[in-house]
Order: C-alpha cells, then structure tokens, then sequence
C-alpha cells in the first residue's frame, strides 16, 4: 500500500484527471464547481468516519489496485460519490448518494457511465455485487467493495478508531440500542462466508477483520 499522502488540491486534481478520462466536454470551471460540491459534503459536522479521510484512504488503496481494473475511472468517481451524503439518522444515504452522483455527473458524462456508478454505489448499502452486473464489471465491482470494508481488515488500534468514530456519528441513539443495533450489524458481517470478494484483499485482511469483529462483538457485550 502507498504511504503517500493526498492534500485538498491533490484531492481536485484526481477527481479532474479521472472525470476528464471520461469526457471532453466539461471545462475546468464545471470540474471545480463539481469538486468544491463533494469536498463541502465531506466536511460536513455530522461525520466523523465518513470524512475526506475515509476517501483518502481508499483512494490510496485504489492506486495500488488500479491495474486490476477494467473502468478505474468509474471506479475512482464512485469511490469519490459513494459516501457523498450521510446522514446517521437515515438509512437511505446509499440511494441520495447515488442519486446525487447520477444528477451532478448527468450533464457530462454518458447515461451508460451515470447508471454504472449509480449501480455501483447502490451496492455498498449490502455490500453484495448486483446479480444483474455484466460478468465483465464483476472484478471492478468486487474491488469497489472490498476498498470500502478494508477497514474491517486493519490493525486493532486503527480498528478501534473506525469504531469510536462510528459511535459519534451515533451520539443520537442510547447506549442500550447502540449496542443491539451495531451488534445485529457485527454478527450479520461476520455470517458472510467471505467478508472480502477478491483474492487480493481476502489474502491480506480476511483473518484480521473477523478477529476484529469478534474482539469489538465482545466489548459491546460488556457494555
């Protein structure tokens, strides 16, 4: 994995280079407002795990991966769309996000491009690959997928960080209901028979992120 760091502009510039790869007819101007939008999503109070650097993170991951892919522009904008709205307090923030995707990129981009990235952000609300896919967009997909639960994989201190940032963005609910619901949530994850899709992350996360599960499965029953 790269241990390179991206700053906000950096952040522009690749969202540029990978909605410039799919289209010509877009200006600088139209990228910037474009960007300026999802950046102003990201850094919104609500969030403390759904952040910029949720995005950072994968994107770090996607340029150690890219060369798997057959579309990593699609892949990339997805990456960039996925989390665009959240709110906490819905369970719909899969479908605004894709729905948002869908309208800001609409005037830019084919209709074929606008309903793969829509797919494709619709599936991390199960992390389940669509059973309509393309047999040719399977492997892009499952990558998309398995970036976004890498989390689950990485060591026990960043792990405990993902999930104290998670019970912030929850600070409505009871302690009692925090507990029940992220425990129904564990223990769903865990009855998967494969957490990660590809042989790429199964490889270097699949143990940790079942180990981890346990251990935080484990502390929410102390509470």
């Amino acid at each position: 994995m790269k241990t390179v760091s991206y700053k906000h502009d950096d952040f522009g510039k690749c969202f540029a280079q990978h909605l410039s790869a799919l289209t010509s007819d877009i200006s600088p101007k139209q990228i910037d407002r474009l960007w300026q939008d999802v950046a102003m999503h990201y850094g919104e109070p609500q969030r403390a795990y759904h952040t910029i650097d949720h995005i950072e993170q994968l994107l770090l991951q996607f340029e150690s991966i890219k060369h798997h892919l057959t579309e990593p522009h699609i892949i990339a904008l997805a990456l960039y769309y996925h989390d665009v709205i959240y709110d906490p307090t819905r369970s719909d923030n899969e479908l605004k996000s894709a729905e948002f995707a869908t309208n800001a990129l609409n005037p830019y981009l084919s209709s074929k491009h606008c309903q793969q990235i829509y797919a494709l952000i619709m599936m991390t609300a199960n992390h389940q690959i669509d059973a309509l896919i393309d047999n040719d967009k399977y492997n892009d997909a499952a990558y998309l997928l398995d970036m976004d639960l890498s989390i689950l994989g990485a060591l026990w201190s960043t792990y405990q960080q993902y999930a104290n940032e998670v019970r912030q963005e929850y600070a409505h609910v009871l302690d009692n209901n925090y507990r029940d619901g992220r425990t129904a949530v564990l223990e769903e994850l865990l009855a998967h028979p494969k957490l990660y899709l590809t042989d790429h992350y199964y490889d270097q996360l699949e143990t940790q992120a079942r180990d981890n599960l346990k251990r935080e499965l484990t502390l929410l029953a102390a509470l």
